[in-house]
Parts: structure tokens; C-alpha cells; sequence
């Protein structure tokens, strides 16, 4: 590896921390030795939220959990996903000619 400069020693975090806020690294790595990095035990960190929700909605989404065999809390973070997706434009939605009838009520009566 052909570093450009020497990194100094550093007598604690806050040293090194003051260094690194006024420098690049790409002054000190060469950056055709880095390899690509898997880290797949790597899970997301998580925020615990209240969310109010009409009764009849968290029991709907219950009996749908339910049917599903899944936790209902998961089966909520799959919907928000879903819907973040499509909002970004990451799904691409089917052509309406082949969307069946009741896919399209189903949404009606869910209010989407």
C-alpha cells in the first residue's frame, strides 16, 4: 500500500478525532488497495415508536397478522416499507388493465 503521508501516533480519540476533522484520508491510503467489505451479520439499528391507531384498524391488522402467521408489528413495518417504496418510485406498479378488480377496492376500502 503507497501512502502519500505518515499517520501520526496519537495520544487518545480526541487527538486523533481533531486530526481526521481537517484532513482526507485519500492524502493518506491509496485507495486501489481497498477491498470491498461484507458485513452480513450487520442488523439495522431500531427506534421503538407510539403510534396511535384507530381500533379497528389494529384489530384488522391483527386478524391479518394472524393469518399470515406473523407478528403484527411485523407485518406493520412491512406495509410502511411498501408504501415508502412505492412512494419513492422503487415498485413499479402493474399496468391498470391488469390490476384485478378487487386489488383496486381493496385499496378503496383501506383508504390508499
Amino acid at each position: 500500500m503507497k501512502k502519500d503521508k505518515t499517520i501520526p501516533k496519537f495520544k487518545n480519540e480526541d487527538e486523533e478525532r481533531e486530526f481526521w476533522a481537517t484532513r482526507s484520508p485519500l492524502d493518506y491510503f491509496d485507495t486501489r488497495d481497498f477491498k470491498s467489505a461484507s458485513f452480513p451479520k450487520l442488523k439495522p439499528s431500531l427506534k421503538s415508536i407510539s403510534i396511535r391507531l384507530p381500533e379497528g384498524m389494529l384489530a384488522e391488522l391483527k386478524t391479518l397478522a394472524n393469518k399470515k402467521d406473523v407478528p403484527y408489528q411485523s407485518l406493520a413495518k412491512i406495509y410502511l416499507a411498501r408504501q415508502i417504496s412505492l412512494e419513492r418510485g422503487y415498485f413499479r406498479t402493474a399496468p391498470k388493465k391488469r390490476r384485478r378488480k378487487a386489488d383496486a377496492q381493496q385499496g378503496h376500502r383501506d383508504g390508499f
